[in-house]
């Protein structure tokens, strides 16, 4: 269309026109919940906005640590010792104790020399990639990986290239075309939309034969892949996380070495000029992890295990898509479920290619083994079960 004269109102206009015409609107909905019971906020046939109880199959929180005593507990006395805000920026104001306590529980936990934190998972990503990924350098990145990681590639001056989905050779033809330049590989340790696993170990084994960097975002791996020991070695691994999945709060880290973290902090431009992470979603993800590690953690994973068992045996990872097709009875499928009180979000274009729109199920060990087969009654109820 002409823009011609800066009419942003036009321009605006047809935007939004064209996401109408395509049926892919999407507007945010209230949900009133704890843990994965709530009130959902929609709008009937008649344009009147209605309030419905449903049961979500549709969170993150994969173990149900955002409503965990501890959890919550530990947010309060973080709010209580050093009020909401970090108030500015960390290299600015200073760091709160429990910032650097949690950075050293993740670094435990990962296996690594550090952590460095970041505001969110996506701004961790943009860091990490951004950082390392400078002028003569070349990222290798999965076709399927998440956005952040597509957007930091993109915002690094890198060379880029992409490897298609789960080839090991398809990775090591690529790394051998970029063998005159530091390279880094890519990759989610767990997809988002399929649910799938990376074979870490192979695409270490590729990284160490090339001496390329490996950067794993794990913000899905709460049931694996768990890299065996002696699985890095030999290869500079930067393990990214969120705390706002599996760990029930907010933010996101780098565990990595101790070079990459001084120049994490030194270059990472989203953690450098943003506001550091709250004292009490740090407060929260340091309870979280600590929780996690213990045997209570491992109970609540064997939970989740069993509840993903009980759709689809042996899947890798609590997220269980049910690949539908076509947008609309993808949109309809999930409109069916949530009439029968289930909140399952449809997935489809842009974010899953044509053709491959889907119901995208998330369990939670904070879910029953009655709302498992409730679930599963209201799959096959409206013919969405294979």
């Amino acid at each position: 269309m002409n823009r011609s004269g800066g009419d942003w109102d036009r321009w605006l206009a047809h935007r939004l026109g064209s996401i109408r015409d395509q049926g892919r609107w999407r507007a945010h909905r209230e949900f009133d919940a704890w843990g994965p019971r709530g009130t959902l906020q929609t709008v009937g046939a008649d344009s009147a906005t209605v309030a419905r109880p449903v049961l979500s199959f549709a969170s993150n929180d994969y173990l149900g640590l955002s409503i965990h005593p501890a959890v919550i507990a530990a947010a309060h006395a973080a709010i209580n010792r050093w009020g909401t805000g970090a108030g500015a920026s960390r290299l600015v104001t200073g760091d709160r104790p429990v910032h650097e306590d949690l950075e050293c529980e993740l670094a435990a936990w990962k296996g690594t020399d550090r952590a460095v934190l970041f505001p969110t998972g996506f701004t961790a990503n943009l860091g990490v990639l951004t950082t390392l990924g400078t002028a003569g350098t070349a990222i290798i990145s999965d076709e399927l990986n998440h956005a952040s990681l597509i957007d930091g590639s993109r915002l690094a001056k890198a060379d880029v290239h992409i490897a298609p989905h789960d080839d090991p050779a398809a990775l090591d033809e690529l790394l051998a075309k970029t063998a005159d330049q530091p390279t880094m590989v890519v990759i989610d340790a767990v997809f988002s939309m399929d649910g799938d696993a990376a074979d870490l170990a192979a695409v270490a084994a590729s990284c160490r034969r090339h001496r390329a960097l490996l950067v794993i975002d794990e913000a899905h791996a709460v049931l694996g892949p768990d890299p065996a020991p002696g699985c890095f070695d030999g290869v500079e691994v930067v393990r990214v996380g969120t705390l706002s999945k599996t760990l029930g709060a907010l933010g996101g880290f780098a565990a990595c070495s101790d070079m990459v973290a001084d120049l994490l902090v030194n270059a990472a431009r989203s953690a450098i000029f943003t506001t550091g992470l709250s004292p009490a979603d740090a407060g929260a993800a340091l309870a979280a992890v600590q929780v996690l590690r213990s045997a209570e953690g491992a109970e609540l994973q064997a939970t989740l295990r069993r509840h993903v068992d009980r759709l689809r045996p042996g899947h890798p990872s609590p997220i269980v898509p049910l690949i539908i097709g076509s947008e609309d009875d993808a949109v309809a499928a999930a409109g069916a479920l949530l009439e029968r009180g289930l909140l399952v979000p449809a997935i489809r274009p842009p974010t899953v290619a044509p053709g491959t729109s889907r119901l995208r199920i998330t369990f939670s060990a904070a879910h029953t083994d009655d709302d498992v087969a409730l679930l599963l009654d209201a799959l096959a109820q409206i013919g969405a079960l294979p």
